[in-house]
């Protein structure tokens, strides 16, 4: 990684450079040899593959979301069965097959060394070990309960991933039909569709509006092939950065609250996500108040966070947790301010929201079961209707012509 750095020494006009280091602790580290401290340091961005693709993999680490999962699930074995910090993490680095991590791993174990405290370690990669991890393993060193503060991030994570993995496995089958169905029609429209219009033509034919309009197209893109092509590839990668972009995620979020048995498989993943990180980040021991803070960050989506955000004020002020999920029932389910308020009442907050996670993760693990049962008939009409016209368009002039004769 590349850091825009400001060097400060005594005596001598601040210095800007360009540092490439593993982690920002290893540009304080050098910065500090070469005498001087650091005054400002900022990521520089550089383009690599792996930015390219946020499907399951930490942005421009080149460490899949799993590999920290598993990392956090050995470190709790090693620290139960006795094992420093710094040793587990060498026994990590060892065994880990991902020079990424290998890399990360030694950075950490040498901060540890040092004298570092391991959540202060992390938190030098917040690329690759999200808010809650470092919260949750700051309250475990606090408490003294690392092992097992890391055994329940582990379990928090895992949790996550699956839930997301199940929703975007859902949404694989009808993709793969529509862009099936995308690619067909584009090579019949180039390769099919010419030749029954120059029959059309040679026996001179009237053709009706819709075969004219087909037929338009199909010599559009016959004439410009490489640029259909060209503009086919533009249209997937527009779309994709424009669901990934922060305006385009919460028009699309806002249309699929909107639909049928989507909009409620969507509450609930949310529902699921925020219960589940609330509850591990509260049974951990982190406050209240900067557990709804990491909880809005993971949330991410605009319209749950500030639900989110706004509990969090509610509690600042001193009123109860539930009193903003109770007044935005059209997004987090009304069951969940109902059992928070509960938990409310018997103290056992933390309890109660792990229920509510594990109530709504198996009613979306239930659902996404069957959404392809719900999805196939809906692309069949969908399917059926662009067959149908083209089949009527394309079959009109030939029937045109058999009766003529």
């Amino acid at each position: 990684m590349k850091f825009r750095v400001t060097i400060r020494k005594e005596g001598v006009p601040d210095e800007i450079r360009t540092i490439e280091a593993i982690s920002r602790f290893d540009v304080y580290s050098q910065v500090k040899n070469e005498g001087g401290t650091v005054a400002l340091i900022e990521d520089q961005k550089s383009f690599t593959l792996a930015s390219l693709s946020r499907f399951n993999i930490s942005i421009g680490t080149g460490i899949k979301r799993m590999e920290i999962i598993q990392m956090a699930k050995n470190l709790s074995a090693m620290l139960s069965a006795g094992l420093s910090i710094s040793r587990a993490l060498s026994v990590i680095e060892r065994q880990s097959s991902n020079k990424n991590l290998k890399a990360i791993s030694t950075g950490l174990s040498d901060a540890v060394k040092k004298g570092d405290s391991f959540h202060a370690s992390l938190a030098a990669y917040p690329k690759v070990f999200p808010d809650i991890f470092v919260a949750m393993v700051r309250a475990g060193e606090e408490s003294g309960s690392l092992a097992e503060s890391l055994t329940v991030v582990a379990l928090q994570m895992e949790r996550a991933e699956s839930l997301g993995r199940k929703v975007k496995g859902a949404m694989i089958y009808p993709a793969i039909v529509l862009t099936a169905v995308v690619v067909v029609g584009i090579l019949m429209l180039i390769y099919v569709v010419p030749t029954l219009t120059s029959t059309f033509t040679s026996l001179g034919v009237k053709v009706p509006l819709a075969t004219r309009i087909i037929v338009a197209l199909s010599d559009f893109m016959v004439a410009n092939v490489v640029l259909v092509f060209v503009g086919l590839v533009a249209c997937i990668v527009g779309i994709i950065a424009f669901a990934r972009s922060r305006v385009g995620s919460n028009i699309i979020l806002a249309v699929a609250l909107h639909l049928p048995v989507i909009g409620e498989l969507v509450r609930e993943t949310y529902a699921a996500r925020a219960a589940r990180t609330l509850s591990s980040l509260l049974s951990a021991g982190v406050p209240v108040l900067e557990a709804l803070s990491i909880t809005k960050e993971v949330v991410h989506a605009d319209a749950f966070a500030n639900v989110v955000a706004e509990a969090e004020e509610h509690v600042r002020k001193g009123e109860l947790l539930s009193v903003s999920f109770s007044e935005h029932t059209k997004l987090y389910p009304i069951l969940m301010s109902d059992m928070l308020a509960v938990g409310e009442e018997t103290g056992k907050v933390a309890e109660m929201l792990k229920q509510i996670a594990e109530f709504y993760e198996e009613n979306v693990s239930e659902k996404t079961k069957d959404l392809s049962t719900i999805i196939e008939p809906v692309l069949m009409l969908v399917i059926g209707t662009f067959v149908g016209i083209f089949a009527v368009a394309m079959i009109a002039p030939i029937y045109q012509l058999s009766s003529a004769i």
